[in-house]
């Protein structure tokens, strides 16, 4: 078996240019001032050096920050085992052409037939609570089949993939330590202000725990940086410095408190990379730490108001989201909503775009209740709506279900076979059942080995090719201990077996 190394996460160019560029500028008549006359020293005068007080006055205490932040930051090692034919992933996949794809030696190179292969990728993530739970980004342990966290410069522990959310790039990992680990405060990333000094903390190419100072260059960006990076509409800029090996660490503000998970860069620039808010981590950690992020759905298209649209309209500012169109059967189209409204408020919370709309959507679960404030000629409406799910391409979505029995007892979630489900999960048309969507981390049927992709074909020796016929089976078992499930498991070498899950203790 061979051994691959590479490094993950992002490129930037210059810390001492950034700083002292920015110092240099703030103070830019001082300078001229001083280097006027080379002839002989100058005294400055007492006006023409104040400004030079008030930048430095100005500067937070970058060693401070770092003093702070740098013992909840950890150095993240994933490996994973590449297959015959199989894409690698890393720099390639998370990039596409890359242009350092030519100095990646292919060790694979000579007669015979190819090998499997480690491929052992690094990147950066933070603790974000004392027991153990890091914050990283998705690509840094995507197809992983072993994650190693470091914390400080020699404690490294094995850690579990608690939940992953590949929409935001967001991974969250669980680590067991016999003591309290530190853990950085998270800020509010609603309040940066571009302009703002920011500090990224990281492992670029393997030079642990490597400290980089910046501004907020931009907020609201959706850069194409890959297919990897392609639902990325909102992501803070930067031009703190960041490098390959940078992913998942934090992007820290004056105060110390973490406003963004660094996550990307531009190819094609120098000092522009993009960090995933932290108000969008902190709203999708309770779902991760059930293993799966699941998005509420309107089901409406929505556009941006322009001057022309709001003088057509008679609106009185262009803040809100446009409603183009809705779909049939959605929870939009139940609740009353039809082209031409404009949604200004969701629940208590102002829709100044549709950024805000879809943020706050999709920060719900399928099922929950919203209140919509809209605008109908010149009239405000409100309507509740009762998220549903998006649909599969090529299908219809449908509202989320209720909570069913099953779930709460043994964890799962199933669903009937689907030609979505078929393809997302490559399960063939000859195999018949329910399809498990979601297995909870601490559960039987995780205890029996269950996962997520797994068809139930029988529960007690009887075939069940419908969620009701599960439903059903289970129910008959009564008050038995065990009941057994007849599995399909998809895969490169699909397998059948037999496994009891647990109905009680």
């Amino acid at each position: 078996m061979q051994t691959r190394t590479k490094v993950l996460s992002f490129t930037a160019l210059g810390l001492a240019a950034v700083v002292f560029g920015m110092i240099l500028a703030g103070s830019l008549d001082f300078t001229r001032t001083a280097s006027a006359d080379s002839a002989a020293p100058t005294t400055v005068p007492a006006a023409a050096s104040a400004p030079a007080h008030v930048v430095s006055a100005s500067l937070p205490s970058f060693a401070d920050i770092a003093d702070r932040a740098m013992p909840a930051v950890v150095s993240i090692r994933s490996t994973d085992i590449i297959r015959p034919n199989q894409n690698r992933r890393g720099l390639e996949r998370f990039f596409g052409d890359t242009p350092f794809h030519p100095f990646l030696p292919d060790r694979r190179q000579g007669s015979g037939e190819p090998e499997e292969e480690q491929q052992q990728s690094g990147g950066t993530g933070f603790l974000i609570e004392a027991d153990g739970f890091v914050l990283t980004n998705n690509h840094v342990i995507d197809g992983a089949e072993k994650v190693e966290v470091t914390v400080g410069e020699t404690e490294t522990f094995k850690a579990k993939i608690v939940g992953r959310d590949p929409a935001t790039d967001l991974a969250l990992l669980k680590i067991e330590g016999n003591r309290p680990f530190p853990t950085l405060p998270l800020g509010d990333s609603d309040r940066i202000r571009v302009g703002e000094w920011v500090m990224a903390i990281g492992d670029p190419l393997q030079f642990e725990k490597t400290v980089t100072v910046g501004v907020v260059s931009g907020k609201g960006r959706a850069p194409r940086l890959s297919e990897a990076t392609r639902s990325f509409e909102n992501l803070i800029q930067t031009d703190a410095a960041i490098n390959f090996g940078n992913s998942g660490g934090p992007l820290v503000n004056a105060a110390g408190e973490v406003i963004g998970i660094n996550t990307a860069i531009s190819r094609f620039a120098q000092n522009i990379g993009f960090a995933v808010p932290i108000n969008v981590a902190r709203r999708l950690i309770p779902q991760l730490k059930e293993g799966k992020v699941v998005r509420g759905y309107l089901g409406v298209s929505i556009g941006p108001i322009d001057a022309d649209l709001q003088a057509a309209m008679g609106l009185p500012s262009r803040d809100g989201a446009l409603v183009q169109s809705v779909e049939k059967g959605m929870p939009a189209e139940k609740a009353g909503l039809r082209h031409e409204d404009v949604i200004v408020r969701v629940d208590q919370t102002p829709v100044r775009n549709n950024r805000d709309l879809i943020d706050y959507v999709s920060s719900k679960r399928p099922g929950t209740k919203v209140t919509l404030t809209f605008l109908r000629g010149g009239k405000e409406m409100t309507a509740v709506a009762t998220l549903g799910t998006r649909a599969e391409e090529g299908e219809t979505a449908e509202p989320a279900p209720a909570e069913d029995e099953h779930r709460e007892k043994i964890g799962i979630t199933v669903e009937e076979l689907t030609p979505a489900s078929r393809r997302s999960y490559s399960i063939g048309s000859e195999i018949e059942g329910v399809v498990l969507t979601h297995v909870k981390n601490v559960s039987a049927a995780a205890d029996a080995g269950l996962r997520e992709g797994d068809v139930v074909q029988e529960v007690n020796g009887r075939p069940v090719g419908t969620v009701a016929a599960f439903r059903a089976e289970l129910k008959k078992a009564g008050d038995s201990r065990f009941a057994r499930f007849y599995v399909h498991r998809p895969g490169p070498r699909p397998a059948n077996f037999v496994v009891a899950v647990r109905l009680k203790d």
